[in-house]
């Protein structure tokens, strides 16, 4: 049975043009894996605590040194690592907040990128130790950034993703969200999301 890791980083939840456009996709997937299981991290819903001294320590400490504070704090990476190892194939809701990803996202990425879990340093440089998988990332901005030199957000989610070893992803735009063209710029990304090959 394929499962499918859908991270979610929308404020506006569910009528967030990157979280319907994640179910457009998810219903296709579906369709092609009529056993297959939906795994669903929302981001906003259940917050993920930001990354921070605290957090460190707990990964730094002996397991059994921990305080339960700690324990907890290793628990919920390991958790949040398991489900992205696990999956066979990603959608990864991304909306543009002021030019980056929503903090969030960024939280599980910090989550995530865990030195000698999902990456390593060796003689030869950083190494990532995750099985590669397709991820498809949703990215939707309100302006016109991806040829504007100004798209500081997608490079950044495929080069941490690269980090961990995921070098499979991509790129569905849905731009000009706020202006006058948004309708046109959706059929557009619905268009791109259903020409895909799925995995």
């Amino acid at each position: 049975m394929k499962t499918l890791l859908h991270v979610k980083s929308s404020v506006f939840g569910d009528q967030g043009q990157s979280a319907q456009l994640a179910e457009r996709l998810i219903k296709r997937w579906l369709a092609d894996n009529a056993d297959g299981q939906v795994v669903v991290r929302d981001l906003v819903a259940s917050p993920i605590p930001h990354f921070d001294a605290g957090s460190i320590a707990a990964l730094s400490t002996p397991a059994e040194q921990r305080t339960p504070e700690q324990q907890a704090a290793v628990e919920l990476s390991d958790t949040l690592i398991a489900e992205l190892q696990q999956a066979d194939a990603v959608v990864l809701g991304a909306p543009m907040y002021n030019f980056a990803v929503p903090s969030q996202l960024k939280a599980w990425f910090d989550q995530v990128a865990r030195n000698g879990v999902t990456f390593r340093y060796t003689e030869q440089g950083p190494e990532g130790l995750l099985q590669d998988k397709p991820v498809y990332v949703l990215a939707t901005r309100g302006g016109l950034y991806r040829d504007a030199g100004l798209d500081f957000q997608v490079p950044w989610i495929k080069l941490i993703l690269g980090f961990v070893g995921i070098k499979q992803v991509e790129v569905i735009y849905a731009e000009g969200l706020n202006m006058s063209d948004s309708q046109a710029s959706l059929a557009q990304a619905q268009s791109e999301l259903d020409a895909l090959a799925l995995a």
